[in-house]
């Protein structure tokens, strides 16, 4: 039985299905390209470039220095989180180990694409492109779902498992993280598929989860985002409160309690049942997924 309590089945979206598309490179390791550029759904790797063309690497003493101001308190960050991020930011290498990881998870996607992609006879197969409602994302990167194009005849002898998209490959593998965001989530099968793997990948520490001290793709973005902020506050200049906590600003449900937790306790969840929400979406989530209240602060 499964642990996923929350039911989600998409029927009535208009999902787009682009058909078949050459395959050409990939940038990093849930960033494949075909015609256009695709940011591939419900996952998250490494950063290879972050912020911008920056190499992680560049960020270690600025992320040492946030563990610092974490400790000394100057962080806008409540105790539970920063409890939870200060030993990833203080070893002085957390932008190395990121970068280091997202190098890796580049070439398990690409070893993937190599596996899957080539055909008995040598040749290379399309990929199907299955787009979400939110056809794209602020850099003009294709939301969507990516699998090997298999024919008719070929689909009616896989495997459930065998026929899986890179998205939850990449889950499977370790490298990429799951990052779920309402309403572009899978229907419930899929859903369960993405939890479990997330789940027995994290347990059984393959991947980017080897080392226990590792930030998520979406946890180095934010952090780069609070070490900024939390610079302007140490040199005292005076803040708003959406421009002192706008570095974390999506609630975090819990996929098997079906509790809804405030942006900065996402930490609370097992990054396996994290399912994304944000703020203007809440009241839809809660309605839609019968998801309930859970405590506001640690």
């Amino acid at each position: 039985m499964s642990e996923v309590k929350i039911f989600w089945d998409p029927r009535g979206f208009e999902l787009d299905s682009l058909g078949k598309k050459k395959y050409l490179r990939a940038t990093d390791g849930d960033t494949p390209y075909i015609s256009v550029p695709i940011r591939m759904l419900s996952i998250d790797t490494p950063e290879v470039h972050y912020p911008g063309t920056k190499k992680p690497s560049k960020s270690d003493d600025d992320l040492m220095q946030l563990a610092e101001w974490i400790d000394a308190g100057y962080a806008p960050v409540s105790d539970g989180l920063g409890a939870h991020l200060y030993p990833r930011l203080a070893t002085g290498t957390a932008g190395t180990l990121h970068e280091v990881q997202g190098e890796a998870a580049t070439t398990a996607f690409e070893e993937l694409l190599t596996e899957r992609l080539t055909k008995p006879s040598g040749r290379k197969r399309s990929v199907y492109i299955r787009a979400a409602d939110q056809h794209f994302d602020q850099y003009g990167r294709l939301l969507a779902y990516m699998a090997p194009d298999y024919s008719k005849k070929e689909r009616e002898t896989l495997s459930r498992e065998e026929l899986a998209s890179f998205n939850l490959l990449m889950v499977k593998s370790g490298w990429a993280a799951t990052f779920l965001i309402f309403p572009s989530i899978p229907a419930y099968p899929d859903l369960v598929d993405f939890q479990e793997a997330a789940k027995t990948a994290y347990e059984s520490r393959i991947g980017a989860w080897a080392d226990p001290l590792a930030l998520t793709g979406y946890e180095f973005r934010m952090c780069i985002r609070l070490f900024g902020i939390t610079k302007k506050l140490v040199a005292g200049k005076k803040l708003t409160g959406y421009e002192k906590y706008g570095y974390v600003s999506r609630f975090c449900a819990d996929m098997t309690t079906r509790e809804i937790f405030y942006p900065g306790s996402y930490h609370r969840v097992s990054p396996y049942n994290r399912l994304f929400v944000w703020a203007e979406d809440v009241g839809d989530a809660v309605a839609k997924l019968n998801l309930l209240p859970a405590g506001a602060s640690d």
